[in-house]
């Protein structure tokens, strides 16, 4: 499997990351049914995936404060993705010819 390949890969697996937190995010903001089992789902799995920012912003409404924090979780996935990705696809790990040391 090539390095461009992995690159895919972990840009899928970051989509698929983010969509859950975003759709969770979407679930509590407009206050979704937590008893349905696939709000539950996404949102245990949200939980999960963000449980180092939990209480990172503290609001004085709950929804905020769980939008902000899933928020800065989704933009903490993207970057890491993209420094992923980067590293990746760059030439001196694809395979490429090495930069010239001068």
């Amino acid at each position: 499997m090539g390095d461009f390949a992995l690159a895919r890969i972990v840009r899928i697996v970051a989509g698929i990351v983010v969509g859950i937190i975003g759709l969770a995010i979407i679930f509590i903001v407009l206050h979704a049914n937590h008893a349905s089992g696939i709000v539950s789902t996404v949102r245990d799995w949200a939980d999960a995936l963000t449980s180092p920012f939990h209480n990172v912003f503290q609001t004085s409404s709950h929804t905020e404060t769980v939008a902000l924090n899933y928020g800065l979780a989704i933009l903490v996935y993207l970057v890491l993705m993209g420094l992923v990705e980067r590293l990746l696809t760059s030439s001196r790990f694809a395979g490429g010819e090495r930069p010239l040391p001068y």
